[in-house]
C-alpha cells in the first residue's frame, strides 16, 4: 500500500532555487505595484465610519436593501449578510458633518423599516469610529509591523551568520508584501483583524525559517561530506515533516475559522491562510535560497576554535 512518508523524503528542493526567487521577485513586485496604483481597500477602523448591524424576522435580500439605502442617501453603504441570512451588517463612510453621525444609524433604520418587508427589523449594535481615531489606528498599525519587523531583524542578525539572517530577513519581509498585496490586488477589506493576522504571519513565518536554518547551521557543523546544496536540501528534507505538519494543522483551524466563525473572521481567516502557504514555501525556498546564492559556506558556519596561549615568561 502506497504511503507518502514525510520523515524519509529525498527532494532537491534547491534545484528550483533561481526558478523559485524569480517568481516571488515578480509576484512581490505586482504587489508593490498594486499597492502603489489601486492602495488598500481599508475598513473603518482606519477611515472612520458607521458599522450598524440590522436584524431582519425572516431572510433579507441585499439588493432590496442596497436599492433601500441608496434611497435614503445612503447609497455609499456597503451592505453584507452577518452570520446568517437575516442579518445584515452595514458600513457606512464618514459623513461630513459630525452631528449627523450621531442620529446615523437611527437614520438607517428609520429607512429599512420603511421599506417592504422591514416592519420588523431591529438594530442590533451600532459602532462610530471617528476620522480621527481612524488615522491614529493607521499609524499605530503601521508602527506596530515595522516595530515587529525590526525587532526580527536584530534578533536574526545576533542568532544567525549573516547570509542566513539576510534569508530570515528577506522570507519575511516577502511573506508581508505577499500577503498584503494580495488584500489590494482583489480589492479585500483591510482592518484591525487582518492586521492581526499580518503580525502574526510575521511571527509564523519566522519560527518557521528559524526552524529551517538551524538545522541547517546544525548540518554543516556535522557533516563533512556533500556539496552547500546537498547538505541544504538534506535539512529541509529533515524538517519537512514537521514544516508540513504544523502547516496543515493551522491551516486546517483557519480553514474552519473562515467557514463558521462568521463574516467579522473573514479577512482575519484569509490573511491567515495565504500567510502560512506562502510563509511555508519562503521557508523552504526563499530563506535557504537566498543564503546558498550570497556563497555561504561551511566554513562559515563551524563554530570558531578558541585561541588559548600560555603568557607566561
Amino acid at each position: 500500500m502506497w504511503r507518502l512518508d514525510l520523515y524519509n523524503t529525498n527532494i532537491d528542493f534547491l534545484r528550483w532555487g533561481k526558478l523559485a526567487i524569480g517568481w516571488s521577485i515578480t509576484v512581490v513586485l505586482i504587489a508593490l505595484g498594486s499597492l502603489l496604483i489601486r492602495g488598500m481597500n481599508l475598513g473603518l477602523d482606519f477611515t472612520g465610519g458607521t458599522v450598524i448591524e440590522a436584524q431582519y424576522s425572516q431572510p433579507a435580500d441585499l439588493g432590496q436593501v442596497r436599492a433601500t439605502l441608496a434611497k435614503a442617501g445612503f447609497g455609499d453603504a456597503q451592505t453584507q449578510h452577518f452570520g446568517t441570512s437575516r442579518d445584515v451588517l452595514i458600513r457606512v463612510p464618514p459623513r461630513g458633518e459630525q452631528a449627523n453621525a450621531a442620529t446615523l444609524s437611527n437614520e438607517v433604520l428609520h429607512a429599512l423599516q420603511g421599506a417592504e418587508g422591514g416592519a420588523g427589523v431591529t438594530l442590533a449594535r451600532a459602532e462610530f469610529v471617528g476620522p480621527q481615531v481612524g488615522q491614529e489606528l493607521v499609524e499605530q498599525g503601521g508602527l506596530a509591523m515595522l516595530g515587529a519587523l525590526a525587532g526580527i531583524l536584530i534578533y536574526v542578525m545576533f542568532r544567525f551568520e549573516w547570509r542566513l539572517a539576510l534569508g530570515t530577513i528577506a522570507a519575511t519581509v516577502h511573506d508581508v508584501i505577499f500577503t498584503v498585496g494580495w488584500f489590494s490586488l482583489f480589492g479585500l477589506e483591510f482592518d484591525l483583524t487582518v492586521l492581526a493576522a499580518v503580525l502574526a504571519v510575521i511571527g509564523y513565518s519566522v519560527n518557521d525559517t528559524v526552524v529551517v536554518l538551524d538545522r541547517i547551521r546544525e548540518n554543516f557543523r556535522k557533516r563533512r561530506k556533500g556539496s552547500i546544496q546537498d547538505i541544504m536540501n538534506l535539512s529541509i528534507n529533515e524538517t519537512l515533516a514537521r514544516t508540513t505538519m504544523t502547516s496543515l494543522v493551522t491551516l486546517l483551524s483557519v480553514i474552519v475559522l473562515y467557514f463558521f466563525g462568521g463574516a467579522v473572521m473573514h479577512g482575519f481567516s484569509i490573511a491567515m491562510i495565504v500567510g502560512i502557504v506562502v510563509g511555508t514555501y519562503s521557508s523552504i525556498y526563499i530563506a535557504s535560497a537566498t543564503a546558498l546564492y550570497l556563497g555561504i559556506s561551511r566554513e562559515d558556519l563551524l563554530p570558531r576554535a578558541k585561541e588559548t596561549a600560555d603568557e607566561r615568561p
